[in-house]
């Protein structure tokens, strides 16, 4: 097994300090980014999707449960699985209920979407104890209009593949009184880095929603810059 190098103390943080550069040009760099992710502009959603929930046939208003942003991600399901795919599994499993509680003190929701019907669903999220809202789009278009089923081929990541079947994806929604936009989606490696509170709102097109944040004037109120997620 190919340890690092051993070095003494003065030699280790010779070589740290050079690479402290880095990260912070790193953050630099992906701070600009996510303004630049916030500028993107955004398309209005005018087809009447219907989502089969616990409460029954719902609108994409209604997965939004009452915030201004909705962070969905698309969960590989097939409606002949009797599971979701393994890479989606153990990305909801690290799903807390404490990253979705920050989420909505950011005014935003979570929920997750697959083909699968929703009784599959149910089963699958009682044997997890997952507790966010997953709903069924089994019969609707909603899978295919945003790239993660596939049928033979098409388009998927922004480019043209012969890739078929279920496929990973996060979708970014805001919604202006009753209308909503679609204002950003990622797809494959796009999604490996999320996790917390603050990589979910980074894909939004509010963000953080905090006072140091470009551009200005998404929010009324912009929170300071507090990870604690009371301000």
């Amino acid at each position: 097994m190919a340890l690092p190098d051993v070095v003494s103390r003065e030699q280790w943080l010779d070589a740290r300090v050079r690479l402290l550069a880095e990260e912070k040009e790193f953050t630099r760099r992906r701070d600009a980014l996510n303004a630049d992710r916030r500028r993107l502009p955004m398309v209005a959603i005018d087809k009447d999707y219907a989502f089969d929930g616990p409460s029954g046939q719902v609108g994409l208003l209604d997965l939004f449960d009452g915030c201004t942003q909705l962070v969905l991600q698309h969960v590989m399901f097939d409606p002949n699985w009797d599971a979701a795919c393994d890479g989606c599994t153990a990305g909801l499993d690290e799903t807390a209920p404490g990253v979705l509680q920050h989420m909505r003190s950011r005014d935003t929701a979570f929920a997750a979407v697959s083909r699968a019907p929703l009784a599959k669903l149910a089963a699958f999220k009682a044997k997890k104890a997952w507790d966010f809202p997953w709903y069924s789009s089994y019969g609707s278009d909603f899978n295919h209009d945003f790239q993660v089923t596939l049928d033979g081929g098409g388009e998927y990541n922004y480019r043209v593949t012969d890739s078929s079947g279920e496929l990973p994806g996060v979708s970014c929604f805001l919604r202006d009184g009753d209308s909503v936009f679609h204002t950003y989606s990622t797809f494959a490696r796009g999604t490996d880095q999320l996790g917390n509170s603050y990589s979910w709102l980074d894909l939004t097109a509010l963000g953080r929603q905090e006072d140091w944040e470009e551009p200005k004037g998404r929010v009324s109120k912009p929170h300071g810059a507090d990870p604690t997620f009371t301000d």
